[in-house]
Formats: structure tokens, C-alpha cells, sequence
């Protein structure tokens, strides 16, 4: 029987990791439809695209840094996670949500857990690509 580190080590890589991960981290679920995870990667499409959409709805914050807040470049980052979305949101619609609106705090949730949540999808399909996971 195999160990855990022989049947890692046997595991042979599906396809390029990083073009994978760039794939998924450009637009969330791309990734996996390189990989042929055709469902998996609507569901994230679907998923990513839901936690965006209600951001978005609730006026939530997109976040961009601030001089002199150096929490707000990491808050930045993880929105940034969410890929291509972010910037069309933030250059193309000019999207900033609205601090007045009653929800601001939610949607800013829903947008920051969008990003991060694709920066996830990214290590997963890193290691599908690799042969770490099936």
C-alpha cells in the first residue's frame, strides 16, 4: 500500500499550473474550464459572479488604497482577487459604492468576500493542475 507521500509523488500534473492559475485569477472559474471541470466552474462563475452582483446591489465598497492607511492596500488586494471583475467595476462602470446607503456595510462584505473567495479558486485550481488534488 502507498503512502501519502509516494502517491503525491506519483500524481502527475493535469496541465500547467500557472496558466490555470492566471486563468482563474483573470476571471473566476476560467481556470477550471481549462482543466475540464466544466460544472465546477460554472458554479464558481455562478458563485463569484452572485457575491459581486449583491455587492454591487447592497452599494458596498470597492475598495482602493488609501494614503496613509496601510489596511486598505491589503483590503485592496483581497478585492482585487475577484480579477477582470474589479477592474471593469472600478474603470470601466466606475463603480464606488455609497457610504450613505444602509447597507454600505454588507455589500462591502459581499465584494471583499468575492475577491477573496476567487483567490481561493486560484490555489485550487493550482493544485487540480499540478496533480495535488482530483
Amino acid at each position: 500500500m502507498a503512502t501519502k507521500e509516494e502517491s503525491q509523488e506519483a500524481a502527475s500534473p493535469v496541465a500547467n499550473p500557472w496558466v490555470a492559475s492566471g486563468l482563474a485569477l483573470f476571471w473566476p472559474g476560467l481556470g477550471h474550464l481549462f482543466l475540464g471541470r466544466k460544472v465546477r466552474a460554472a458554479l464558481f462563475f455562478v458563485l463569484i459572479g452572485v457575491a459581486i452582483a449583491v455587492g454591487c446591489w447592497l452599494e458596498g465598497n470597492l475598495y482602493s488604497p488609501i494614503p496613509g492607511r496601510p489596511l486598505s492596500r491589503l483590503a485592496t488586494l483581497g478585492a482585487m482577487g475577484m480579477g477582470s471583475p474589479y477592474f471593469l467595476l472600478r474603470f470601466v462602470f466606475g463603480y464606488a459604492g455609497d457610504i450613505r446607503a444602509a447597507s454600505f456595510d454588507y455589500g462591502t462584505a459581499f465584494l471583499l468576500s468575492a475577491g477573496l473567495m476567487n483567490l481561493l479558486l486560484v490555489l485550487d485550481a493550482w493544485d487540480i493542475a499540478s496533480g495535488r488534488k482530483e
